[in-house]
């Protein structure tokens, strides 16, 4: 699971993307001052971090550059404050994106994926059963070439993609572009039915997508 750190003093604010970012598969640890930040990155792995730049104790383009001296994680500032300059020197010290609020939330979860996808180029299928090939669209399982949807292709993507964690069906719904984020969770239980029968999964013991009761599947390569 993505592991974010939130750096933002207005609590409304850090609520509302907290539960929006959680529905695409993050956890968030929210903290509201440059020294519980510090703290929390010295007891924790973070893969990213979102940072207010408006914060009491110590403005946040000096934060970010404390932050770079000692960390490769990778930075996003979310702040109201629009001036160019701002932006410039964000991004000279060491920022990766920079956010003007007010924004969509789901392009905060663009951006985060967006980045991510550059610092963890890892994330590739790690099972010998399978082989995606996103130029085409196509898996293969054991060597051959599954007949799939589009849904059921970008379900499966995103199993390849994340393995062994836990995947929710809004994060599933909500990261294949093929599905109306409106639709219901029975909608996303028959696409991965269909999915373990092109696969050879029995669903009394399945060997690849296991359900997680009360909280999705996963994927064991």
């Amino acid at each position: 699971m993505i592991n974010i750190l939130m750096i933002e003093d207005d609590i409304d604010i850090s609520t509302l993307l907290t539960k929006f970012l959680e529905q695409y598969g993050m956890r968030v640890q929210s903290v509201e001052t440059p020294k519980a930040a510090l703290n929390a990155l010295e007891l924790d792995h973070y893969d990213l971090i979102i940072l207010d730049l408006t914060l009491p104790q110590m403005d946040g383009l000096e934060l970010c550059k404390i932050i770079r001296k000692e960390y490769d994680t990778p930075i996003i500032i979310s702040s109201a404050r629009s001036d160019l300059t701002d932006k410039i020197i964000g991004l000279e010290y060491g920022a990766d994106d920079y956010l003007p609020k007010p924004y969509e939330p789901r392009e905060l979860v663009a951006r985060v994926q967006s980045i991510l996808r550059r610092y963890r180029p890892t994330l590739q299928p790690k099972s010998s059963d399978f082989e995606l090939d996103e130029s085409k669209m196509q898996i293969r399982h054991k060597g051959e070439l599954l007949e799939l949807t589009t849904a059921e292709y970008e379900i499966l993507r995103l199993f390849l993609l994340n393995p062994a964690t836990v995947l929710s069906r809004d994060y599933l719904a909500n990261n294949a572009e093929s599905i109306s984020w409106e639709s219901s969770e029975r909608t996303i239980d028959v696409i991965i039915s269909r999915i373990r029968s092109k696969i050879g999964d029995n669903p009394k013991q399945p060997r690849y997508i296991k359900s997680i009761r009360g909280a999705g599947y996963k994927f064991t390569p």
